[in-house]
């Protein structure tokens, strides 16, 4: 609101999870949910920033790497106020599930690491630089096999 009123140009991402994590995974205004579980109209971010008078809003998954890296490389280039929403529910919310799990092909992998910049707890590097999956761990998001360009990384049905 302040960029706006001040004419200022700038992007801004907003990381919508569906949760408030700082706070211990309460829900928050755009959730639909208040804390103490009752519904209510949620908050549309999008059309709140709108309102505002920014005209370059942009919702997109937080696990669509491409897309986001197009919106970034596109939005931090505007003479204006953008901002990005990066839309998708904690992984640790209840209810919240992928439909496949994540497998290490060893023999495929360079050794590179790519896999593990997210900071999945499920990943380790084990001692001959491939990597490992805890299948207890995995959620099955996909991230770790998007990350690698080697295809060392399969998801397959749960």
């Amino acid at each position: 609101m302040n960029m706006v009123y001040n004419q200022s140009s700038g992007t801004v991402v907003i990381l919508d999870n569906s949760t408030t994590g700082m706070t211990g995974h309460q829900d928050h205004a755009a959730t639909g949910k208040t804390l103490k579980g009752e519904v209510v109209p949620a908050i549309n971010i999008a059309a709140l920033c709108r309102s505002l008078g920014i005209e370059h809003v942009y919702e997109i998954s937080a696990f669509d790497l491409d897309g986001l890296a197009e919106a970034f490389r596109r939005e931090t280039k505007r003479d204006a106020v953008s901002v990005i929403i990066t839309k998708a529910p904690c992984v640790l919310l209840k209810g919240v599930t992928f439909p496949n799990k994540c497998v290490p092909i060893p023999e495929k992998c360079k050794k590179c690491g790519a896999c593990l910049r997210p900071g999945c707890p499920a990943l380790t590097k084990n001692a001959d630089g491939t990597v490992s999956i805890d299948e207890t761990m995995c959620n099955g998001c996909g991230l770790c096999a998007k990350l690698c360009k080697f295809d060392a990384i399969e998801t397959r049905e749960k």
